[in-house]
C-alpha cells in the first residue's frame, strides 16, 4: 500500500465522524429554532371576539351605526353588536344609573361629560365625528323656507328638538346668536322624533342634523343655512367602566375610527372630526 493509500484511510474516519457532528448541530440548531417561531406566533395572535357588545349611541347615528355593526359580525363570527339609539342625555343618565353597555357614543362633549364625570369610562373619550344642522321641511318645500329667520312665520308648524338633548342645543345656541325667537308646536326627546313629524306632515319644518336630512331620502327637504356653522356638535365615544365584553368594545371602537368607519360616516353625511 502506499504512502497515499494510507493517508486516505486514516482521513476517511475523521470526515464521517465530521459529517456526523455537522448533521446533529444543524439537527438542534433547527429545533431550538423552531420552538421560540411557534411561541411568538402564538403570543401575537389576537384574542378571538364573542359575544354581544352592546353599544348606547346618539339617534343621529343609527343607520351609519347600524351598517357599521354589519361589518363588525362579519369580520368577528360569533359577535353581535346590540345598540340603543336616543337622546344622548338619556343615554347618559341611563348609564350613570347603571345600564349594561359596553361603548357610549354621544352627539356632544356636554353629554358625554355626564358620564365621565361619574368615571364611567375606562379611557378618555374621543371624537370619530362632527354634524350641522339643516332646516328640514316637506318635500318640495312648499312653505318656501329659504332662512332661519322663516321659521317665525306664525304660520308654520315648526317642532324642535328639546333643549337638554345636542340637537336641541345646537338648535337654541344658532336661533340666540341670530336673535331669532321660534315658538315651536313641540320638543322633541331625540332628533329623529323631531324629523318624524316633518315626514308624516304632523309639522312644516325642523332643525335638525344634515344626517337626519340625509336618512330621510326624499322624505323630507333639506335646506341649508349659514348659521348652522356657528353650532357643529362633535361626536366622542369611549369604551364604560362596567363593559361586560371590554374586548369587542374596544374592536368597536376602533372600528368606528378606521378609515372604513371614517368612510360610512362621511357617506352618512357626518364631517370628519
Amino acid at each position: 500500500m502506499t504512502r497515499s493509500a494510507r493517508r486516505t484511510r486514516r482521513m476517511l474516519p475523521l470526515a464521517g465522524v465530521g459529517v456526523a457532528a455537522l448533521l446533529a448541530l444543524s439537527a438542534c440548531s433547527n429545533s431550538d429554532g423552531s420552538t421560540p417561531a411557534k411561541a411568538d406566533s402564538s403570543d401575537s395572535a389576537s384574542p378571538k371576539l364573542s359575544g354581544t357588545v352592546t353599544v348606547f349611541a346618539a339617534a343621529s347615528l343609527k343607520e351609519s351605526f347600524t351598517t357599521l355593526g354589519k361589518q363588525f359580525e362579519q369580520q368577528h363570527p360569533g359577535t353581535k353588536v346590540a345598540f340603543n339609539f336616543g337622546g344622548s342625555d338619556t343615554l347618559a343618565a341611563s348609564i350613570t344609573s347603571g345600564a349594561p353597555a359596553d361603548v357610549f357614543a354621544a352627539a356632544s362633549p356636554k353629554t358625554m361629560a355626564i358620564v365621565t364625570d361619574k368615571k364611567d369610562t375606562t379611557s378618555a373619550p374621543s371624537t370619530f365625528a362632527r354634524n350641522q344642522l339643516a332646516i328640514a321641511t316637506l318635500p318640495g318645500n312648499p312653505d318656501k323656507v329659504a332662512s332661519l329667520k322663516d321659521l317665525t312665520d306664525p304660520k308654520l308648524k315648526v317642532v324642535l328638538c328639546d333643549k337638554t338633548v345636542p340637537c336641541g342645543a345646537a338648535a337654541q345656541k344658532v336661533l340666540d346668536a341670530g336673535g331669532i325667537k321660534v315658538t315651536p308646536v313641540s320638543y322633541e326627546q331625540d332628533v329623529k322624533a323631531a324629523l318624524n313629524k316633518v315626514e308624516l306632515k304632523e309639522a312644516d319644518a325642523s332643525l335638525v342634523y344634515k344626517t337626519d336630512v340625509k336618512s330621510a331620502a326624499g322624505k323630507v327637504q333639506g335646506v341649508e343655512f349659514p348659521e348652522s356653522k356657528d353650532a357643529i356638535n362633535d361626536y366622542p365615544i369611549a369604551p364604560l367602566k362596567n363593559a361586560q365584553n371590554a374586548d369587542a368594545a374596544a374592536a368597536f371602537i376602533a372600528l368606528v375610527k378606521s378609515s372604513d368607519g371614517q368612510k360610512v360616516l362621511t357617506q352618512a353625511g357626518f364631517l370628519k372630526p
